[in-house]
């Protein structure tokens, strides 16, 4: 399929490329200008940026460098005109309109905003401007986290439900078997913007919070060609490299990134490899693009540990291995074609390999001697290869070390129309496309015996566990067919009114099969969910200072095959391990209202100011939440009704030729709408508010574990109320720049703590620091310091039995007061990292 996908575009597109000389031409006169002697730009800024743009906000579109910012640089990397303040209505190119017409809020960043505070990793870039996004970490490796938005995530980790949409070069990267999005596939020097985009359902499934577009370099946009070594803390050690040439109508670019990290916790080394590479032909009416990326990464992900042990050293970690190993592979080609003065077709098709193998040490839970032989409370464990019972073996702390593996396969094409022909004698642009995906997953778990050692380590002995429902080897492969159909047009109704209305159908046809043990036939079956979700909107500009927005949308996510599989409270599995029953889940829909005013501020003296304020209102039906079991680490996915996210974002920055700040903040009131009488929470505290769950009619005498009672207006837990940042760059000398960032985030509820009973996880304030010098036109030294005051804060929060932890003392060391079950991700200290990149 992949190679019939690349062919029949390929085709199409040498048939309609026009080789004009008019593009040779057009490269020579973006190559003759130069920046004039004392016109210099700062070093993150000229790989991408072209110097006679005016500076623009984050929110606004591939935002163009000051005039005349002043370090010395002599011979930059020429990038192309873009043009500006324009944003794309579907992930395809061919859409974009000005973002004064846009219906929503729109927050875009491009390289030289990405690379601004030195950073390497997409999530925390994003987090540092656009306001309501942070970072949150599940698994204690800086190089896996997650974004949120609004209360919507987009992680890593399967098990964590994913709300926004991700696509990079118009193909959607939210994998097939749980929607995750592996942000540490993507070279952050390759990448040239990257929008955040609100309330339009074009962007197709799990655009509820909203759509993160990516759009990678190429040889058009950027030429010429840099290295970047860096040192630091915790073992860092990395070299980045980028390259793009044009000649005439081709151009090419690659980028590539080696980082190797031992983490400042035990066990939470990185080992980082991925590149990007784009080959492209542009004539007149015509521009294709074959594009790679890659990626072969190996993550350490120590997760969540005891207050407790943590008080003892932030470096210690809870139950260990727990490592990642994750390869990629995507080629794709996408192109447009003008047919007419007024018709686009637009299209990209694609196919993409991951494979994930993932090994998880954990607590044996009520190993038990029966006869002399290991029963997991009252059922025997065996040898999954041999059937024979397992000894019991005295003196010994049982855990387990689950394995789990995914080899996925997807491929796709989307194709799309642009026609900007008048309408009744108004400007008017209709966009109407399609697209196809379908992924293949073959997914395995197991769980090996293991011995528990200090430090909380877990040695496998090399035997897989079977006999129990806990430890029963899964293997099972899932089938996804996503189709959508899509629209959207922006009417003019006047030069400063403007009308936008849109809709997308989805259909999403979910297929999972049991190819393991053949009395598991609950794991068979095929669910599928369609929707059509509207979107309509309307914008006046008064003037250039000040532009008004609102509308209203709708969206929806159908649940993922890992929750399906996992929605049996009866049967609960190990998230990112076992896969049971797959009683049906309804799919997610979101109903958005959102309203606001922006606008750009042009000084005489040629500084800049861009504001914008907004209101938005989400809500849920049907959402889609993980609850916890008795059985230690284990749950299940179910539907738990209606969820509110609303709330405010504001905005302000300023640019002038030797100065950029800003700073921004976000109120979001994420709660419950709908009571849950009975929401499990067997590992939370005692105290008032939380009981015994209700017996289980078909084993009364079966323990239940602990309840709580969720009410409507009861705070989501993970999404902190207020977040703040500000930061800023000025250029001391020419050649000499200093910055700094603060992060701020208000305090919030412990996940298992649904009914918001505890004491939340604390808020949390850090500076970063940057700075650079300029040796030669050719040459630059910078350093950066993370977390400046050493705050020593968490960034997610749940609970641990304290009882099987316990029962392994003997092999740890550590007993735990069983009055504080609360874990916790600690967030990096103090670090300090030095490089050098040098220009050609």
């Amino acid at each position: 399929m992949k190679r019939e996908l690349l062919a029949s575009v390929a085709v199409v597109g040498l048939l309609f490329v026009d080789f004009s000389p008019a593009v040779a031409q057009d490269a020579a006169n973006t190559n003759q200008n130069p920046p004039p002697a004392g016109e210099k730009l700062p070093e993150v800024q000229v790989i991408q940026e072209q110097q006679k743009a005016k500076p623009k906000p984050v929110k606004h579109t591939k935002k163009p460098t000051p005039a005349a910012a002043p370090v010395a640089v002599s011979a930059p990397p020429v990038a192309e005109p873009v043009e500006a303040d324009a944003v794309k209505m579907s992930p395809l190119g061919g859409s974009e309109i000005p973002v004064n017409k846009v219906p929503g809020s729109v927050f875009q960043m491009n390289s030289s905003d990405i690379k601004r505070d030195g950073t390497v990793i997409i999530q925390d870039a994003l987090q540092s401007q656009v306001p309501g996004l942070i970072v949150t970490d599940l698994q204690g490796n800086q190089f896996q986290t997650d974004i949120q938005y609004r209360g919507f995530e987009a992680s890593p980790v399967n098990g964590v439900a994913q709300g926004l949409a991700v696509y990079q070069n118009g193909v959607r990267i939210n994998e097939a078997f749980g929607d995750v999005v592996n942000w540490d596939f993507l070279p952050s020097n390759a990448i040239n913007n990257v929008a955040l985009v609100t309330g339009n359902p074009v962007f197709g499934l799990n655009a509820l919070g909203g759509s993160i577009v990516i759009d990678m370099k190429d040889g058009f946009n950027f030429q010429g060609a840099d290295i970047d070594t860096r040192f630091g803390s915790f073992g860092r050690k990395q070299v980045s490299a980028e390259a793009g040439y044009r000649s005439g109508n081709w151009g090419v670019y690659g980028a590539f990134e080696a980082i190797n990290d031992d983490g400042f916790r035990d066990f939470s080394d990185a080992e980082v490899r991925r590149g990007y590479f784009d080959l492209g032909v542009k004539g007149d009416n015509a521009e294709f693009h074959f594009n790679f990326t890659g990626a072969d990464n190996h993550v350490g992900v120590t997760a969540a540990a005891p207050e407790q042990l943590l008080d003892m050293g932030r470096n210690l970690t809870f139950t260990s291995p727990q490592t990642t190993d994750n390869e990629m592979q995507m080629y794709s080609v996408n192109g447009k074609v003008k047919a007419t003065d007024t018709l686009t077709f637009s299209g990209v098709t694609y196919y993409r390999h991951f494979n994930q193998k993932h090994a998880d040490g954990n607590l044996f839970d009520d190993a038990e001697n029966c006869g002399g032989n290991l029963c997991s409370g009252d059922e025997p464990v065996t040898n999954a290869a041999t059937g024979d019972p397992i000894s019991y073996t005295n003196g010994v702390s049982y855990a387990s070390l689950d394995h789990t593996s995914q080899n996925a396969d997807g491929a796709g094409i989307s194709l799309q129309a642009t026609e900007t022909a008048k309408l009744f004698g108004h400007n008017n642009q209709f966009v109407v496309g399609t697209s196809y995906d379908r992924g293949k997953v073959a997914y395995t778990a197991e769980s090996e015996l293991g011995f528990m050692q200090p430090k909380f380590v877990v040695a496998g002995q090399g035997v897989i566990m079977s006999g129990s429902d806990d430890f029963n080897p899964r293997s099972l492969s899932t089938t996804n067919d996503y189709f959508g159909a899509f629209f959207v047009d922006t009417f003019n109704i006047t030069d400063k009114l403007a009308l936008t209305v849109g809709g997308r159908y989805n259909y999403a046809r979910i297929q999972i099969e049991n190819t393991g043990d053949a009395e598991n036939d609950s794991l068979n079956g095929t669910n599928k969910y369609s929707r059509f979700n509207p979107s309509a909107g309307l914008t006046y500009t008064f003037n250039p200072a000040l532009n008004w927005y609102g509308g209203y949308s709708e969206a929806n996510r159908a649940p993922t095959a890992a929750e399906i599989a996992c929605s049996d409270p009866d049967n609960p599995c190990l998230i990112e391990s076992f896969l049971t029953s797959d009683p049906p889940l309804k799919q997610v829909v979101s109903r958005t209202w959102e309203t606001g005013f922006r606008g750009t501020i042009n000084n005489w003296s040629g500084s800049q100011w861009n504001w914008g304020v907004g209101l938005f209102r989400t809500e849920n039906s049907d959402d889609i939440f993980s609850a916890a079991s008795t059985d230690t680490g284990r749950g299940y996915f179910q539907n738990i009704g209606k969820t509110l996210r609303q709330g405010v974002e504001a905005n302000l920055s300023y640019r002038s030729n030797r100065l950029f700040a800003y700073a921004n903040y976000t109120y979001t009131d994420a709660t419950f709408q709908s009571g849950i009488p009975f929401f499990p929470a067997p590992n939370h505290p005692e105290g008032p508010g939380v009981f015994d769950c209700p017996d289980d009619p078909e084993d009364p005498t079966a323990d239940t574990g602990s309840c709580t009672a969720v009410h409507k207006g009861d705070r989501i837990p993970g999404v902190p109320a207020h977040t703040f940042k500000a930061g800023f760059d000025y250029w001391m000398t020419p050649k000499w720049k200093f910055g700094a960032d603060v992060i701020a985030a208000s305090s919030q509820f412990f996940f298992e703590d649904a009914a918001n009973l505890d004491r939340p996880l604390a808020g949390y304030a850090k500076v970063n620091l940057h700075s650079s010098y300029d040796i030669t036109d050719h040459i630059q030294v910078y350093g950066l310091i993370e977390n400046l005051t050493d705050n020593r804060y968490s960034l997610y929060g749940t609970y641990f039995s304290v009882e099987d932890a316990n029962d392994v003392s003997d092999a740890t060391g550590v007993t735990f007061d069983e009055n504080n079950p609360r874990t916790v991700v600690p967030a990096i200290p103090f670090a300090a990292y030095g490089g050098v990149k040098v220009k050609f």
